[in-house]
């Protein structure tokens, strides 16, 4: 059974060390006509659902606990009868959104997970918080690309995720970058959290540049 990707995108808010911003999250649907894997099912469970269309939600992978991207992952975990996986690197995190609910399954660096053909395998890249995920499918691809990389807010269109809030660091998400994400065939798209995706081969030239601009 062939595995297809689908984007929702969805607008919320972002909040963290008492300031409070707008923002359009990218959830992406990773499955085949009777299966699928949300990742990051953000704001709206309503429009994730109607994407979703009625088929089986094998699992919620969350790439980091930031609120705009677990802020409706009870109500997702609710409504498809799905568990929530997540790197319990974030769990400080993670309790200020959940003080007394949990998330069911612990994400680590090198685990696979499968639905029908696709296997996703987690790349731990901390940084933009202590826990955060991408998730490499190899075999998967988006606009006629050669493998996927979900990499959540650790990469995007132009650089790497925000490091000037609490639980970041710049150093560290360089070295997560540069181990983990560039070392992927340059064919590799990058599915981000927000914005518009991009390629390991267009982002890999410019990493000495964010390094030397610090952000």
């Amino acid at each position: 059974m062939t595995e297809r990707i689908e984007r929702v995108v969805t607008s919320g808010t972002f909040s963290l060390d008492g300031g409070t911003w707008d923002v359009d999250n990218n959830v992406w649907i990773l499955g085949n006509d009777s299966s699928v894997i949300i990742i990051d099912p953000a704001h709206d469970v309503d429009k994730i659902a109607a994407k979703v269309a009625g088929r089986t939600v094998e699992k919620i992978l969350l790439t980091h606990a930031h609120d705009d991207h677990i802020g409706s992952a009870k109500e997702a975990s609710d409504r498809f009868g799905a568990p929530v996986y997540l790197n319990p690197a974030d769990r400080e995190l993670w309790t200020m959104v959940y003080p007394s609910w949990g998330f069911d399954e612990e994400l680590e660096d090198g685990m696979t997970l499968a639905l029908g053909d696709t296997e996703l395998t987690v790349l731990a890249t901390p940084g933009h918080s202590p826990g955060s995920v991408c998730f490499y499918a190899p075999t998967l691809s988006w606009d006629n690309s050669e493998g996927v990389v979900f990499s959540g807010d650790t990469l995007f269109n132009g650089g790497p995720g925000a490091t000037g809030r609490s639980f970041s660091s710049f150093e560290t998400i360089i070295e997560s970058i540069r181990h983990k994400l560039l070392t992927l065939p340059e064919s590799t798209a990058v599915l981000t959290g927000h914005g518009d995706s991009t390629g390991i081969g267009l982002e890999a030239p410019n990493l000495e540049a964010w390094i030397a601009r610090g952000h």
